[in-house]
């Protein structure tokens, strides 16, 4: 007599563990391989030996030999046995390599490692509630840099700031821009690069980004723009700018209905709030269906809510979702909200809100 357990579907999850567990260490492989460089020069090479490989990469050989181990039985890489040389198939190299933006997935690999780190932390959450200050993360500043020049930098001008009506004419005839949780800067300088005739600030609450970001602009010869460390949900200018951006930044404050209505406030009667955040859908059944979505939940879990709860905050998590989102703009005071998803960036919405003329 049957007692219920279904035998095939015990293998069925069997098999998919075992896909689990391979794929979770491959990420962390992928994230080497992007951080060494070693994606990047085995896409410039002919099938070569190991040796070659590490010789071209700087690194020890031994080293990169078992790396490319964990390439080769994980189809990333391919092997010839009878040469002993490793290649790295154009058409992988196209979402592995830098050369790639904003299709390199080997970039978002780091996440991985990072979130990792704070294991013991985020189980000590789970045991005792609170949260987990940004300094606990390392390379966070780091990776988020590279995440906004990949998804938001590399596209800025072509795809990014043309989805808001007016908004390139507006800011070529000189315009006020605040970015807010601008992290280090990149796509606030781009923009004050590209636009000389408008005025750009960027305010963040991490020390080690905005030095970064004051860094860049000094470099890049820019008078246009100003960064400061500062929390936004104590912004208290009224009727001040033109345009207020957020990229990926809103879902991690300690009160984003605050900071909401103080940038209602601190825009001009007309004025722009452009905000990038994570494509979920406020509906857990419907997140399912998102290709991304036990990742971006994990990223959710393991660091947008402890950093939140750290600062005695709301925890709204990554995937807060579209209807959330929508529905405290309007909240906040927006007139219009406008949703957008732009074709290189699958796991983000782009919100184009309005405040009254």
């Amino acid at each position: 007599m049957s007692d219920g357990f279904d035998t095939s579907k015990r293998a069925a999850f069997e098999a998919r563990m075992n896909d689990v567990l391979n794929g979770g260490a491959i990420a962390l492989m992928v994230s080497i391989g992007h951080r060494t460089g070693l994606f990047d020069i085995m896409s410039e090479l002919p099938p070569s030996p190991s040796a070659k490989i590490a010789w071209e990469a700087g690194l020890i050989e031994r080293y990169v030999r078992e790396w490319l181990g964990a390439m080769v039985t994980a189809r990333f890489v391919e092997y010839d046995p009878d040469a002993d040389t490793y290649a790295l198939p154009r058409e992988h190299a196209a979402l592995l390599t830098r050369a790639a933006r904003p299709r390199n997935l080997a970039m978002v690999a780091q996440w991985i490692p990072m979130l990792a780190a704070v294991e013991n932390e985020v189980v000590n959450c789970f045991e005792r509630g609170g949260g987990i200050p940004y300094p606990a993360f390392e390379r966070f500043d780091a990776v988020m840099a590279e995440q906004s020049d990949q998804s938001i930098v590399s596209v800025l001008l072509e795809a990014v700031l043309p989805g808001v009506p007016g908004l390139v004419s507006m800011l070529q005839g000189g315009a006020v821009a605040l970015d807010v949780g601008c992290g280090s800067g990149l796509a606030l300088n781009r923009m004050a690069e590209r636009f000389p005739r408008s005025l750009f600030t960027g305010y963040d609450l991490s020390v080690d980004a905005i030095a970064a970001a004051k860094i860049d602009a000094s470099e890049r010869g820019l008078a246009n723009v100003h960064f400061e460390v500062r929390d936004v949900a104590a912004l208290e200018v009224r009727g001040e700018f033109d345009l207020i951006t957020s990229f990926d930044s809103i879902h991690d404050l300690a009160r984003p209905s605050v900071v909401l209505r103080a940038i209602v406030r601190a825009l001009r009667p007309g004025g722009y709030f452009l905000m990038q955040d994570v494509a979920g859908t406020s509906h857990l059944e419907r997140d399912i269906e998102h290709p991304c979505a036990p990742f971006l939940y994990t990223a959710s879990c393991m660091h947008c809510v402890p950093v939140s709860l750290a600062q005695g905050g709301a925890g709204l998590g990554a995937m807060w979702g579209r209807e959330t989102a929508v529905q405290m703009l309007h909240v906040a005071g927006f007139a219009t909200v406008d949703v957008q998803q732009l074709a290189h960036d699958p796991t983000n919405l782009y919100y184009v809100a309005h405040t009254k003329s």
